[in-house]
């Protein structure tokens, strides 16, 4: 079936009133239609009617997209855009295939071996090709390797990483929330102090915690390029490996794993299949990040008698905003000791970041 006969629906529903230009962080930068929803929705519209070329124009308007919600999120219709972004995507790769960067993508994040290998060659070998800046900036600048330039800033990659560092069940009191982590690549083998002081802050609290062995990587990455094949086999894998244990809640620590979970699984993935649908509806049910937990489990600060205080101000990732998920962690910052939040000016503006939107944009 063709990719874009499935939200034939969801673009019938654009009345191109261009309330999306307004919301559109791609838009801002660009000031070029192809670049907003409203001008993806009437490429995707042309591209089910076959009646345009599958060019190099077409697919790189596609690609600038960063699935951010932004669009969705203000749309007076309520249409769908991320979903018809993600099916032109999908077409385009059909018709053209994958490009060399996406199918390097795609083997990696579907292998954890693959990964996990990767990652120990990169700790070991990172310090040979990283040149030292602030450690206060918590940034290496790594030499120029395929798809990356030489001005790319990357973290150092975690010599052990976190899943390895924790058994798959940590046993909390009777009585308390049972908890699955989905930790995802970045806080497994990047950020491990992300997931370590989530692991320490649900502890506290007396939740049993749960960090499934067969989790894999939530896909997105795959999404950027059309790689739906992939999405969807990581979907499901990260299903049955959520769904072998019973739990209150499935836990985030990362906005854009949250976001596959919450969102993009039973929205893209489960389109065809009533039946995993009515799975991945039950999973996004449970899913909450970490952030919003911690509140709604009522973590209190304690006097801890800090010394200094910090001043710090917080950036709303889109897939938590998008989500309604922005109070509670400023809540928490709130009441740390010894914190003073300092709101910063654009907050809620897109970071850019977007996953490999990135490495082409």
């Amino acid at each position: 079936m063709d990719p874009l006969k499935r939200v034939e629906k969801e673009l019938k529903k654009c009345v191109k009133c261009g309330a999306c230009r307004a919301h559109c962080p791609a838009f801002a930068a660009l000031q070029r239609e192809p670049a907003v929803a409203r001008g993806k929705v009437a490429l995707s519209q042309h591209l089910l009617k076959k009646d345009i070329v599958l060019d190099d124009q077409t697919y790189l308007a596609m690609s600038k997209c960063l699935l951010c919600g932004s669009c969705v999120e203000k749309c007076p219709n309520d249409v769908a855009t991320d979903e018809i972004v993600v099916a032109a995507r999908e077409a385009l790769a059909q018709a053209r295939g994958l490009t060399t960067f996406h199918q390097a993508v795609g083997r990696v994040i579907r292998n954890r071996k693959l990964m996990n290998f990767g990652a120990l060659a990169a700790a070991i070998l990172g310090p040979l090709f990283f040149r030292k800046v602030p450690a206060s900036s918590g940034l290496r600048l790594r030499f120029p390797l395929p798809f990356i330039g030489r001005k790319r800033h990357i973290p150092a990659i975690a010599k052990k990483p976190f899943m390895a560092r924790h058994p798959e069940i940590i046993e909390g009191e009777p009585g308390k929330p049972r908890i699955v982590f989905f930790v995802g690549c970045m806080t497994n083998f990047v950020y491990t102090e992300i997931g370590e002081a989530a692991l320490a802050l649900f502890k506290h609290l007396g939740c049993t915690i749960i960090i499934p062995r067969d989790q894999q990587c939530c896909g997105l990455p795959g999404m950027s390029g059309g790689d739906l094949k992939t999405v969807r086999e990581l979907a499901e894998r990260n299903l049955a490996a959520i769904e072998k244990f019973q739990a209150d809640y499935v836990m985030t620590a990362c906005a854009t794993c949250g976001g596959a979970l919450h969102r993009f699984y039973p929205l893209v993935v489960g389109k065809r299949n009533p039946e995993l649908k009515a799975r991945l509806d039950a999973v996004a049910a449970k899913t909450v990040d970490a952030a919003q937990l911690l509140v709604k489990l009522g973590l209190k600060a304690e006097e801890t008698g800090a010394g200094e205080e910090l001043k710090i101000t917080y950036h709303d990732p889109c897939h938590l905003r998008t989500r309604n998920i922005t109070s509670q962690p400023r809540e928490l910052l709130r009441a740390a000791p010894g914190v003073e939040l300092v709101e910063m000016e654009g907050a809620d503006k897109c970071c850019g970041l977007g996953g490999t939107f990135n490495v082409y944009h």
